[in-house]
């Protein structure tokens, strides 16, 4: 494996074209900016890991070319969630001066959906004012965050999750460039562990390539799957009341293993239907609740003790 930094990095597209599946959004993107000056504002869409964030950074290397890196911003909201970051950089940069030969300058605003609403209402504003000079393309996973003031003011792009086949064959491209041997096996199971999210599997496929050959084997240890038939094991202890051990053995997988509170609630999802309980739409609501209370800041360790605790409860 030669060393050369991300791969991530290093294979990310330069031109829309290049950009894997999504072959609709970007025939209408490459419309769009054909004349760059009627280019709207834009809203993507969708999962993490399809091209959302890629397709961005093509548009500004397409349209400005040797002012990319000049004349475009490009923020993450969930780092900096509040107004203060919005009348502050966004609105400092946005201000028109100078602007040589580029039709107008881009921000780029990924995970846009984690701005506070007063956030929101303050770049709507700013996207009116700034309309001339500028143009913005707001990244979201979950666009029902999004405030519909700003969504009107979009061209809105859903990106889909990107076909195993179009993972696995891109995967592939990238281990004969690096010259990496990789079996069907060992790129199946990266695209089983990532569920579509390309930036994952090449992230996960470089992991297991530090391994040696990209097989089956690699893949799960460097993903921490090795471990995943121990989460069946902390679900039969909760569903049998013994919550204290399956919550040192639940403990146990996160800090030592280092498996993510995600990833245990996912195998726990997927280990409750090999147990046939009779209470199986039960247990669903139950992890579920956890997972929605994990998703929007509570603690995870004591979201998952309660969690085990309730399970325990079942008769």
């Amino acid at each position: 494996m030669s060393a050369t930094g991300m791969w991530v990095e290093k294979y990310r597209p330069h031109k829309l074209s290049d950009i894997v599946n999504q072959s609709e959004i970007i025939g209408s993107l490459e419309a769009l900016i054909a004349n760059p000056t009627d280019m709207p504002h834009l809203l993507f869409s969708g999962s993490a890991g399809v091209g959302k964030t890629t397709a961005a950074i093509c548009i500004s290397n397409q349209v400005l070319g040797e002012y990319a890196k000049e004349y475009t911003l490009e923020l993450n909201a969930s780092d900096e969630r509040g107004i203060g970051m919005v009348r502050e950089k966004v609105k400092k940069f946005s201000r028109f001066a100078g602007m040589a030969d580029a039709p107008f300058k881009l921000i780029i605003l990924d995970e846009a959906d984690e701005m506070t609403s007063d956030a929101q209402t303050a770049l709507r504003r700013i996207i009116e004012d700034t309309a001339q000079y500028c143009r913005f393309i707001l990244i979201a996973n979950n666009i029902s965050k999004i405030i519909e003031p700003i969504q009107s003011r979009c061209a809105t792009f859903k990106f889909t999750t990107i076909p195993e086949e179009d993972v696995i064959s891109r995967l592939g491209e990238i281990a004969k460039k690096e010259k990496i041997k990789a079996d069907k096996k060992g790129l199946k199971a990266i695209y089983d562990y990532s569920e579509g999210d390309l930036r994952h599997a090449i992230n996960l496929m470089q992991a297991a390539a530090s391994l040696g050959d990209i097989t089956e084997e690699h893949v799960k240890s460097s993903a921490g799957l090795t471990k995943t038939s121990d989460v069946d094991d902390v679900l039969k202890m909760a569903l049998s009341g013994k919550v204290v051990e399956a919550r040192e053995k639940m403990i146990e997988l996160i800090k030592v293993y280092g498996m993510s509170e995600s990833d245990f609630l996912k195998y726990l999802n997927s280990a409750v239907f090999k147990t046939k309980h009779d209470k199986l739409s039960s247990i669903l609501e139950i992890i579920a609740k956890y997972d929605y209370r994990i998703l929007v800041g509570a603690n995870p360790e004591i979201q998952l003790s309660a969690l085990l605790a309730e399970l325990g409860n079942i008769e």
